[in-house]
């Protein structure tokens, strides 16, 4: 009968869907099936005729790790059943981490369903709730939801500007263009701080949020041995406006500072003279972050 045939045709799309994600994701803390003998059941009612339907839906979870500069340490976990009708009907997804409030993980989890039954109708879509919770779920960390209208809290926002001062930590820069990439965006980003070129190559900007965080995008399109945020500070500014963000500024623009290269190839930075460059700067604490060990 149709509907049998249907049955089997998602459950075929359910089995490929499975494989598509173990392929992908190899590793049990980024995929990791929770009920293996709904999955047996599953692929033996595909492939023989006279197996009932399964008794249990299947049911995963993925863990997420945000695109999202703050977020290193924040993970997501989503744990997925495909009801027997999936791709047919949206699958059942529920969004978790210790980083959110109760009502933020209602507020993320209610908005994810909404996404889910506009986009997910007759097509396997666990990989695109994915990506929805790589990009959206880390923004719902910082919304405390007030009672009050969606409006209100627009209104309230525009009046607090964030100021924002990432540390960036790479491999190396050595590239000339790079260098010249991370100068020129800064000055029109109106970002300052400082780039130390070479093995290590540390990079600061700051200045109003969305500036930095432009910046950070453009900055890791390139390509890089190893580049990430290292550290990341946020300070809200009632009212912020320019004078309140050129207040809170540890530099007054963004220079290339090369500390007494040494070593074979030139390039090997003289970390003191960091350490006290920063610590004339007032932030000798970041030194450990990046290095690890006591500057002097």
């Amino acid at each position: 009968e149709p509907t049998e045939m249907a049955n089997r045709e998602e459950a075929e799309i359910q089995i490929s869907e499975l494989d598509l994600l173990s392929s992908m994701f190899p590793y049990e803390e980024e995929f990791a099936v929770t009920d293996q003998l709904a999955v047996a059941e599953l692929k033996h009612y595909v492939e023989n005729e006279s197996a009932e339907m399964p008794s249990s839906k299947v049911q995963f979870i993925l863990n997420v790790k945000p695109e999202v500069s703050n977020a290193s340490m924040v993970e997501f976990s989503m744990a997925c059943a495909l009801p027997f009708k999936y791709p047919t009907v949206p699958p059942e997804i529920t969004v978790r981490s210790s980083s959110l409030s109760r009502s933020q993980q209602i507020h993320l989890n209610s908005d994810l369903k909404t996404y889910l039954m506009q986009n997910c109708r007759g097509e396997p879509c666990v990989l695109s709730a994915r990506e929805w919770v790589k990009d959206h779920a880390a923004a719902y960390i910082d919304k405390e939801l007030s009672s009050s209208s969606a409006t209100a809290s627009d209104a309230m926002q525009s009046e607090v500007t964030t100021f924002t001062r990432l540390w960036i930590y790479s491999h190396h820069i050595y590239n000339k263009q790079k260098r010249k990439n991370i100068i020129d965006w800064a000055k029109e980003l109106s970002l300052s701080g400082f780039c130390m070129p070479g093995k290590p190559g540390v990079v600061c900007v700051e200045g109003p949020q969305s500036s930095c965080e432009e910046f950070w995008s453009r900055i890791r399109r390139l390509t890089w041995k190893r580049i990430l945020i290292r550290h990341r500070e946020d300070v809200s500014l009632e009212g912020g406006g320019h004078a309140e963000i050129q207040k809170q500024r540890k530099f007054s623009t963004l220079e290339e500072k090369c500390f007494d290269a040494h070593g074979a190839r030139g390039n090997h930075m003289d970390l003191g003279q960091l350490y006290r460059f920063l610590e004339e700067k007032g932030c000798a604490d970041i030194f450990q972050m990046y290095f690890g060990v006591e500057g002097h």
